[in-house]
């Protein structure tokens, strides 16, 4: 089972450093109108438009993994035994008893604070 949440963390760190990289590279929606208008950033490895879908498209499945690795690992996480209790429960067994005659308050032989009896 750590083989496999290992691998899960890995390819989501791996995604998520990738995603953050074509983020950067990818240019704003201002920048494609002075591409329109002759500017130089038209002449760029994939063409006029085709950097555009090739880049989104590659950020939408990178985002599509993350996402699926993010709910394998929170599955996987709350996936414990059975036979494990409560975190309280084994606190209660390691506290200090106290006895109840040490917790009750004495009241003074002079009769105050006592009800009368009928």
């Amino acid at each position: 089972m750590n083989i496999v949440l290992t691998i899960l963390l890995t390819v989501q760190m791996l995604s998520a450093l990738a995603m953050i990289g074509l983020i950067l590279v990818q240019h704003g929606k201002g920048a494609d109108m002075g591409a329109a208008f002759g500017s130089g950033g038209s002449g760029s490895l994939f063409g006029a438009s085709g950097s555009a879908n090739f880049l989104s498209r590659t950020t939408a499945v990178l985002a599509t993994v993350f996402f699926v690795c993010t709910l394998a690992l929170a599955y996987f996480g709350n996936l414990r035994p059975a036979s494990s209790g409560s975190v309280l429960e084994g606190a209660s067994s390691a506290a200090p008893l106290v006895s109840e005659a040490a917790s009750v308050p004495t009241v003074a032989a002079s009769g105050v604070g006592q009800i009368p009896a009928k």
